[in-house]
């Protein structure tokens, strides 16, 4: 488990990621599905929020974004997973896009305690109870999956289902739900290898010891972008366990936390969260659902 956010370097045209960000959490706040807690009010719309600018809608990020939460390390296009989770909040409390602003601030000052100077920041913040004592969360706007990893070069590349995997060698760091995503969900019939770190596991796949890697699907990205250039992402699997949920990051008691839950809460309801998810993680990153 990662303590600090990884600062990951970006070639170009590589997808990463800042996998610390997404590391599980001990005391990561339990989900098993995005449920629509609340909905945004006639008091949560443009002319009535008390944003740091009037009319206006102040949005942060980390410096550089990258892949595939964003693209092009650009925010305001609204290309990239949470680039278009921003632009959607925004537009369902009234906000059109000349109405957003982007500002940039780092993750480790953003979960910080103190005034911030954003309305809200989108940056893959894993929403735990430790963090909730210095920050607000919305409610969640995307549950983390885990997905398989392996060589370009490895049996398991390129395949599409559960069953294509049974057959494979895995590994997976001990006592964590990639562990589990292993045993509960592809049910492998060679006892997957357990390592006591992901270091230690990633060590396996990089000298052809195991078939392939379970990891969060955020960690997945960073590694075959990063660290290991010749793997890919084989797929996502399906949820498992108490997954890790990302919420948007707002000042300490905000006024505005409510309405931007409430905003969350319907793009969750009218479909629209999980259209972008497949959309910019399963289609334009290549991690495919595996069933």
């Amino acid at each position: 488990m990662l303590s600090s956010r990884t600062v990951a370097l970006a070639a170009a045209g590589t997808v990463l990621v800042a996998v610390a960000a997404c590391a599980p959490q001990d005391d990561a706040t339990p989900v098993t599905a995005l449920t629509p807690a609340a909905t945004a009010g006639p008091d949560c719309l443009k002319d009535k929020l008390p944003t740091r600018t009037p009319g206006k809608l102040t949005i942060a990020t980390d410096e550089p974004a990258y892949a595939p939460w964003f693209v092009g390390n650009k925010p305001e296009t609204g290309e990239g997973f949470e680039a278009a989770v921003a632009y959607a909040v925004a537009e369902k409390l009234g906000y059109a896009r000349a109405d957003v602003t982007w500002t940039r601030v780092k993750f480790d000052v953003a979960v910080a305690p103190g005034p911030k100077e954003f309305d809200f920041d989108i940056n893959q913040f894993s929403i735990t109870e430790e963090r909730k004592k210095a920050v607000d969360f919305t409610g969640p706007y995307y549950l983390v999956r885990q997905a398989v990893i392996a060589r370009k070069s490895a049996k398991i590349a390129g395949k599409t289902s559960l069953a294509d995997l049974r057959d494979a060698k895995l590994g997976a760091q001990v006592g964590t739900t990639s562990y589990q995503a292993i045993t509960d969900v592809i049910k492998p019939k060679t006892k997957p290898q357990v390592y006591n770190s992901n270091d230690d596991a990633k060590k396996a796949l990089q000298n052809g010891q195991i078939d392939g890697l379970v990891v969060d699907l955020p960690t997945a990205f960073y590694i075959t972008g990063a660290e290991i250039t010749d793997a890919t992402v084989v797929g996502q699997l399906p949820q498992v366990g108490t997954p890790e949920v990302f919420g948007l990051l707002l000042d300490h008691n905000s006024p505005l936390t409510p309405c931007l839950s409430g905003a969350v809460g319907q793009l969750t309801a009218d479909g629209t969260l999980k259209k972008l998810e497949q959309k910019w993680l399963t289609q334009v990153a290549g991690a495919y659902e595996l069933k």
